[in-house]
């Protein structure tokens, strides 16, 4: 089976996840629920009801408005933030090894429609 989630926008990055923590660990955090909390409302409309017990394979596909952010920087806090979300909402059982066989990143520039596909596709 094959799912895909969309979520509008975009999320924050690693360089701004990392000065929030040194700021507060509180801020820090509340950066983090930030984006869960706009990943959360994106489940909820690509993907309610899903709940997924195979293995799988995730595709994420980044629009960014301009190419003004390093690319390990969007996807590396980006990723963490999707599938912790994924696992809170009960979409994946867990994160880990057994659940998460391997991603791939591919990165474009959309300056009318910035957003985030993630292909998430169930593996034997």
């Amino acid at each position: 089976m094959k799912y895909l989630l969309t979520i509008p926008g975009r999320l924050d990055n690693l360089n701004d996840y990392i000065r929030a923590e040194r700021a507060s660990k509180y801020k820090g955090a509340g950066m983090k629920a930030d984006n869960e909390m706009l990943v959360f409302m994106a489940i909820r409309r690509c993907l309610r009801g899903v709940k997924i017990q195979k293995p799988v394979m995730m595709s994420y596909h980044w629009h960014e408005k301009d190419s003004r952010r390093d690319l390990d920087n969007i996807s590396s806090f980006g990723r963490k933030v999707i599938q912790d979300a994924l696992v809170k909402d009960g979409i994946l059982e867990n994160d880990g090894w057994n659940n998460i066989k391997g991603f791939t990143d591919a990165f474009y520039i959309d300056k009318n429609n910035p957003r985030i596909e993630v292909e998430i596709v169930e593996i034997e």
